[in-house]
């Protein structure tokens, strides 16, 4: 008998205590019983998984509100009840369909209440009734019923009475192989004289099925009812012998390793004989989920094709696990499915907004696409690559991305990936194929339009032995192809153009052309200070007092500190390196609390220096300089831009250019072209050609263990040794870049928007740029320029002009007297001094 967890109405286990309420009825009993008179309207017991028998007493379970107010009323007034089987267990609320229509009038005979609260009632069939229809379902539910099945005649033959002790014997013969029933129960079966009484006890306690009980109770001739009742008898008693020579085929000396074989054992054994294996289970369960798929006409013959070739296949083969793998990736993949996505202009808004400061272009054009999604259902989802400097928020845009809307988020990382296989898969013959991780991630999405995001798209391996993934990503990123994406181990064209695939970089100069010809790049820039102030207060902050488990009451930081913490410890475009120390501030905080300590709740700049040490950057002396020959440069870096000092010293000798600082050749040549300018324009500058003879010029940039190359520095080049042979210094504050050639042109160059944030960053206050660059000033934030001058110049001429003073600073006296000195050799060459005095 089944029984179930908390239900309103189930089966007890026929225990000890319970013995008495197991009762000899006669037939005499049974007669009268029979003929009593039963309104035709009662209140109805709905039963789960349990069949009460006309004469026989049940212990059952009530839980329901309804049912204990019916058994409470039933019992006060004696009052008989009708009791029905359930057509589902789990309906909490039956209605006429949702129960079977014959059922028993039933009479309680006690009711108890058990230590768990739940209420127990023994109850006693009477006779069988048919329900006609509900009438009533408050306080619970009423029918109207007639009776079922008056005629109790049984027939005096020895055919029947054979029947009758065949039934019997079959009975007895399963409690002796049954370790479940009670010695009473057998003993109640050898004493009971009631041919109708006996058959509805033996239905009551040895037919397992419920539905075979209701089957069996709906029977009004007792000899069709004996004969049915004798085949379920046999069918368990030969399941019954069945299971005693399986134990005894496995049974052995077995120590606890081996328990766990004889139990699998067991289990194929009965397998087998009920005509089913694992493997037929399996085939099934396939064919189950198979039935439910949306997937083209192509794929179920596919499927229907490979599943007849593992049905004919030995499972002992290794080809049996690939073939098997290969038809449930075909039915776990979520073909033609598709969550709903969430037209809520504003609600998408809202979301990208709270969940990232800034970055408007990028949510402008989420907001843009979800608008055309709206309007036209069927448009195939862009392929987006946001590039940026580490810490801005790429990655984590993704999810907001998908949370604004409202579908499935993945993420996969191609940082290293050297493998084709790794997104085209395996095809099938080799041990072990498996399908690719764009493939792997759509199943565990079990949707076709998530959002996909690529992070680190530029630093996939190119070309190698294992194929090139950078090339399997042109089809994978190509709108007019990935409808029909092919995976080496499915065989079969998915479609892939619903999906929104959203990649990261920071250099685009790594990714193939053709590659980035297939997306559409958004640039992601640096943050101002202003900026990174907004995302510590809105963000970072709340983040780490979470994560530390404190309050935000606990903690408080000021603009002042957080300000200080992003001018004095971190040198970033994005926020990763102020995280960390906010981090480091709040651990100290916690630290304090923990410990029980007093502790100022206020972070102060005393907090900052024992935390995190003495400031590691002091931007205003960067851009100031005390002698010629020193200029600043601005620089693109794949973390953002940076600020990058260039200074000239000059040695008597014999007119030798060393370059120092870790120079590429490009940066290199940049230096040479600079020098080769100055000595072609010797006497417009004012420079006395034999220094290019007798004097070394030495050319250095700082910071040697990081690598530098580039044309952009041609301008800073050129300006600090114009600087340095004339002795004018340059001006304060001031950066530039941009490329140089031999005629003194200045060429225009990239990361605009990355140099123009760190001169922001860096306090300048004038910038010399290419007049071509004025282009891309277009797509930069104004608040990015804000009190800053933009010089834009053609030529190196009016570079020299803005960035040089006007005086000469004697700062080199060696250098200065040689100028002197060499006053008489050089006609039309003014010293330092006349320059000065002039």
């Amino acid at each position: 008998m089944n029984n179930r967890i908390n239900p309103d109405i189930i089966v007890s286990d026929i225990v000890e205590t319970e013995a008495e309420y197991i009762p000899l009825l006669s037939q005499e009993d049974e007669q009268r019983m029979n003929e009593e008179v039963f309104p035709e309207i009662l209140p109805i017991l709905p039963l789960r998984n349990a069949v009460l028998f006309p004469g026989v007493v049940m212990p059952i379970t009530v839980g329901r509100d309804k049912s204990i107010r019916l058994v409470k009323d039933a019992y006060k007034n004696r009052q008989v009840i009708g009791v029905i089987a359930q057509r589902d267990a789990e309906i909490e609320e039956p209605e006429l369909q949702d129960m079977f229509s014959v059922g028993t009038v039933a009479q309680i005979i006690k009711t108890l209440q058990m230590p768990d609260g739940n209420t127990t009632v023994i109850i006693q069939g009477k006779r069988r009734f048919f329900l006609d229809d509900i009438i009533e379902t408050e306080p619970y539910i009423k029918g109207k019923i007639h009776p079922y099945g008056e005629n109790l005649y049984v027939p005096h033959d020895k055919k029947f009475d054979a029947l009758i002790q065949s039934v019997r014997d079959m009975a007895m013969k399963i409690m002796q192989k049954s370790s479940n029933m009670p010695f009473e129960a057998s003993l109640a079966i050898k004493n009971i004289e009631s041919p109708w009484f006996m058959v509805n006890f033996v239905a009551s306690n040895l037919v397992p099925a419920m539905k075979e009980r209701q089957n069996l109770l709906e029977i009004m001739e007792i000899t069709k009812f004996a004969t049915a009742l004798l085949e379920v008898l046999n069918n368990e008693l030969q399941m019954i012998e069945l299971k005693h020579q399986i134990q005894n085929k496995v049974k052995s000396d077995m120590d606890k390793q081996q328990r766990e074989y004889l139990l699998n054992q067991q289990l194929r054994t009965i397998q087998e004989e009920l005509g089913g294996t694992p493997n037929d289970l399996d085939i099934k369960e396939l064919q189950k989920k198979a039935a439910k798929k949306k997937w083209s006409k192509e794929v179920k013959q596919v499927f229907e094709k490979e599943l007849q070739k593992l049905q004919r296949m030995n499972p002992q083969v290794a080809d049996y696990g690939i073939q098997h793998n290969y038809l449930e990736y075909l039915v776990e993949l979520p073909w033609n499915e598709f969550t709903k996505d969430s037209f809520n202009l504003d609600h998408a808004q809202k979301v990208l907004d709270k969940d990232h400061f800034g970055l408007e272009k990028i949510k402008e054009r989420i907001v843009e696409h979800l608008a055309v999604l709206k309007l036209k259902n069927d448009m195939k989802s862009p392929i987006l690559c946001l590039v940026g400097p580490p810490g801005v928020g790429k990655t984590s845009l993704g999810k907001s991305v998908a949370k604004a809307l409202g579908r499935k988020y993945i993420r996969m990382s191609l940082g290293g990936m050297r493998d084709e296989s790794e997104l085209r898969g395996h095809r099938k013959t080799y041990i072990g194929a498996m399908p690719g991780r764009v493939i792997q991630n759509i199943k565990k999405a079990k949707s076709s339009n998530p959002v996909f995001i690529l992070d680190e798209i530029d630093k996939v391996s190119g070309n190698n032995i294992n194929g090139d993934p950078q090339a399997a990503l042109l089809e994978i990123l190509d709108p007019e192809q990935n409808n029909t994406f092919s995976d080496n181990f499915l065989e079969l064209d998915y479609d892939l153009s619903k999906v929104m695939f959203i990649a990261t970089a920071n250099n685009l100069s790594t990714i193939h052309p053709a590659l980035r010809d297939r997306m559409e790049i958004i640039e992601l820039n640096g943050y101002l200070r202003e900026e990174k102030y907004e995302i510590a207060k809105r963000h970072l902050i709340p983040k780490q007092i979470k994560e530390h488990g404190l309050r935000s009451s606990d903690v408080n930081f000021s603009k002042d500190i957080v300000m200080r913490i992003i001018d004095n410890y971190t040198r970033e475009a994005g926020v990763r390196s102020l995280e960390r120390k906010i981090a480091d501030v709040v651990r100290r905080k916690a630290k304090f609390i923990a410990s029980g300590m007093e502790y100022d709740k206020k972070v102060s700049v005393k907090d900052l220096n024992d935390v995190l040490g003495v400031p590691m950057f002091h931007d205003d002396e960067v851009v100031k300089h005390d002698m010629p020959g020193v200029a600043v440069g601005l620089a693109w870096t794949p973390v953002g831009g940076e600020i990058l000092s260039i200074e000239v010293s000059m040695s008597r000798g014999h007119g030798m250019l060393n370059l120092t600082g870790n120079l590429g050749d490009v940066m290199r040549e940049s230096a040479t072209i600079a020098y080769e300018f100055i000595k072609a324009h010797a006497n417009k500058l004012n420079i006395n050609p034999l220094v290019f003879e007798e004097w070394n010029v030495h050319v250095h940039v700082p910071e040697g263990a990081t690598p530098k190359d580039g044309p952009s520095a041609g301008v800073t080049m050129l300006t600090a040794l114009t600087s340095a042979f004339t002795q004018r210094k340059v001006k304060d504050n001031l950066a530039m870049t941009g490329e140089i050639t031999l005629r003194g042109k200045v060429l225009p160059v990239g990361g605009v928007k990355e140099k123009m944030l760190a001169a922001k960053r860096n306090e300048v206050t004038d910038v010399i740029l290419s007049l071509d660059n004025k282009r891309d000033f277009l797509d930069i934030k104004e608040e990015y320029v804000k009190n800053i001058k933009i010089h834009f110049v053609r030529d190196m001429m009016e570079v020299l002009d803005i960035s040089l003073e006007k005086e000469q600073d004697v700062n080199d006296l060696d250098y200065n007297k040689y100028l002197i000195d060499s006053h008489k050799k050089v006609t039309g060459f003014r010293p330092a001094t006349q320059m000065m005095i002039q």
